[in-house]
């Protein structure tokens, strides 16, 4: 496995989330809708894209 890495977007809202969906958002450093972040594929993020799965689009980059 040479540096995979990720694509991650907010896809949906977080009105109506928990605080610790929110606090898991905004650590994978997403802040609005249709934002896109790129991160290094670790067991880490995949937990948290597990936490969070219903609100992002996860893509391998």
């Amino acid at each position: 496995m040479a540096n995979k890495t990720l694509k991650i977007t907010l896809v949906r809202s977080l009105i109506g989330s928990t605080e610790r969906h929110r606090a898991t958002v905004r650590a994978l450093g997403l802040r609005h809708i249709r934002q896109t972040v790129q991160m290094a594929d670790t067991p880490t993020l995949r937990g948290m894209l597990a936490k969070v799965a219903h609100l992002v689009k996860v893509e391998e980059a």
